[in-house]
This record gives structure tokens, sequence and C-alpha cells, in this order.
């Protein structure tokens, strides 16, 4: 069953350069990788380029379940956009459009079948809304 790609998006208060930056360096992305407060991005690497490897380890505080997140680029244009295939073949992109002194960021993603539609959005939704958080926090203005 093929379903529509899932789109979020928020809007941080960054320019792109620097929006780009606190998304893909690893040193950031473990800040703010994570759905809940429960949950957290233990460790990341990023090969930030056409056939290089996204991995982020994605782990529940208490221990109990980790797993490895993956995907591999297939597009990367510094600062605009990035896409990449993840290890069940699914697709995500990202793009970082400036608007005034911020920046819009749109993930556009492939569902998986094992969750609602409703669940993956609201699970990606609030890993860019921490995202965001982070960004606010480091640019001063949270």
């Amino acid at each position: 069953m093929n379903q529509d790609p899932i789109i979020i998006e928020t809007t941080v208060t960054a320019r792109p350069e620097k929006a780009w930056e606190l998304y893909t360096n690893p040193d950031h992305l473990v800040n703010w990788n994570h759905a809940s407060d429960d949950w957290h991005c233990p460790s990341a690497s990023n090969d930030l380029r056409p056939g290089g490897e996204l991995k982020a380890t994605m782990a529940a505080k208490d221990g109990s379940v980790s797993f490895e997140f993956v995907g591999v680029y297939d597009e990367v244009t510094p600062g605009k956009s990035l896409s990449y295939t993840m290890g069940d073949g699914r697709r995500a992109s990202v793009q970082f459009e400036p608007v005034n002194d911020s920046t819009r960021v749109t993930t556009t993603f492939d569902p998986e079948t094992e969750h609602s539609l409703e669940m993956q959005r609201e699970g990606w939704q609030a890993i860019l809304d921490n995202y965001a958080k982070y960004v606010a926090e480091l640019e001063g203005n949270a």
C-alpha cells in the first residue's frame, strides 16, 4: 500500500546556514533528536555527502529500548536541502528556506506501515519542534 508522504515543518530564528549547521552537525543533533523527554539521542554521526550515511542512536533514557536510525544521502545541497533513503527503503527530504531573518525547515518523509500516520506525523513533528527549541535556546530567543 503506497501512502502519500507526510510533510511537517517549523520556522527557526536563524539564517539557513546556521539552521543547517544545527540540524546536520552530530554535536548539535544529539541535543535535539528525540520525540519526548523520556528519550534521547546518545550518539550520532553524519557523513554529509551523496552516498554518505547518517546514523543516530535513539534510546529510552531508562535503558529499556534503543535503535539505530540510519539513512544514506541521495542529495546534499549545503544550506538548502538534503534527501536520504532509510534502511527500509523509505525516502525523506529536508528543505531550508529563508524567511526574513529566519528559516523554514520542511521535512517530507514516506510513512511506514507499522504505526498510524498520525502517530508518525506527531513523532517526527515533536523531533522537529525540539530542534526549533534548541535553535531558539542557542540563538538567545527562547
